[in-house]
């Protein structure tokens, strides 16, 4: 039988690790018993206790009363299927890592986790390499997660509660079929890394633009075709990943254009000719859609749009030597000059002040990896 672990005591705090032991789990749960009756009489708290690779198919029982302050514990690579009512007992847990089990089924985790000392404490939760094919609910309400990690699941989609995780500063969610992304997931103040790479993402929501914290953006191996002329805002992304995208460098520019109502014509003359007006003047109605004005990017054009506007791609230099597909929303069909495969020489209008737009905000992306 290999070495059983060993008690690292450092100033007031120790580590228990159990690690890789070649003995059945219940030899393991009278060995976490015995530890457990070492550490009450001892001055310094166990905080930490590696249970990684062993085969635990659940929770040692010793875990409620033997480790009482816990602030780390490591069960990954063990064959779990779920974990129970023993995790509610490590009131003061900050990180658990249960990477690399089968955790997904119903019960995977404990009933009551939402309303356990847990969802005050918990900061750093890793389940990936698991079953999940949903984000459990119970997970939405720890309000103190600053990582959640679910990669290499199964995962179809991200719901929408997940803007309630306000502490989150590291969302991980690579290797999955996620197909879509929720606009509340840029309701997240603190979000720092979001990872959505390996998934099956087609297009970026406008919203995550409201990322400010975010510096790490990784989107790679996705069904991506451009980005959200949005993007530009997040001033402090160091770090877009975009390999392994469909990147194409062509697309459709007779895009179809629905002509602007009477009513959006009215307004758009009123919004480009600076017309004066008070609140008394017009319908409250009236008013909130004269507040609706969308000015068009392109800066000879001085225009504004309301729910009529022409979709367009338009590729944007990184760097100097990357050129992203960023979604524009131009007011009229004649913003924007017409594919012309002739000349080839010749940039269209909206092509060089959108070249110009990037040269401004190129210094805020180090980093961009599309190959």
């Amino acid at each position: 039988m290999e070495e059983a672990g060993a008690v690292v005591a450092t100033a007031g705090e120790a580590e228990l690790n159990l690690s890789r032991l070649s003995v059945s789990p219940e030899t393991l749960e009278s060995e976490l018993e015995a530890r457990g009756e070492e550490r009450r009489g001892a001055r310094e708290a166990l905080l930490r206790l590696l249970l990684p690779h062993n085969r635990l198919v659940s929770l040692p029982r010793a875990l409620g009363s033997g480790f009482p302050h816990l602030q780390l514990l490591d069960v990954s690579g063990n064959a779990l299927t779920a974990l129970g009512p023993e995790l509610l007992a490590l009131r003061g847990l900050r990180t658990l890592l249960a990477k690399n089990n089968r955790l997904g089924g119903p019960g995977a985790l404990p009933k009551g986790l939402a309303q356990s000392a847990l969802c005050r404490s918990l900061q750093v939760l890793n389940l990936s390499g698991n079953c999940f094919q949903e984000v459990p609910a119970s997970l939405l309400d720890l309000r103190a997660l600053q990582t959640l990690s679910l990669g290499g699941n199964q995962l179809q989609n991200i719901p929408a509660e997940i803007e309630n995780l306000r502490s989150l500063e590291c969302l991980y969610l690579g290797g999955n079929f996620i197909k879509e992304i929720p606009p509340e997931l840029g309701n997240l103040p603190s979000l720092n890394y979001l990872v959505l790479c390996d998934n099956k993402i087609q297009s970026v929501p406008p919203q995550l633009s409201q990322l400010h914290s975010l510096r790490s953006l990784s989107l790679h191996n996705n069904l991506l075709t451009y980005l959200p002329r949005e993007i530009l805002n997040l001033i402090h992304l160091e770090e877009l990943s975009l390999r392994g995208n469909p990147l194409v460098v062509r697309f459709v520019r007779d895009l179809t254009y629905d002509p602007p109502t009477l009513l959006e014509l009215a307004a758009r003359t009123i919004k480009i000719r600076n017309i004066s007006y008070t609140p008394y003047d017009l319908p409250g109605n009236l008013l909130r859609y004269l507040s609706l004005a969308s000015n068009c990017p392109n800066p000879k054009c001085g225009g504004v749009y309301f729910d009529c506007c022409v979709r367009q791609i338009k590729f944007v230099d990184f760097c100097g030597k990357y050129r992203l597909p960023l979604m524009h929303y131009l007011c009229s069909p004649e913003c924007s000059s017409p594919c012309s495969s002739a000349s080839h020489s010749s940039t269209s209008q909206s092509e060089s002040d959108s070249e110009d737009e990037a040269s401004v905000a190129a210094h805020r992306m180090q980093k961009v990896l599309l190959g």
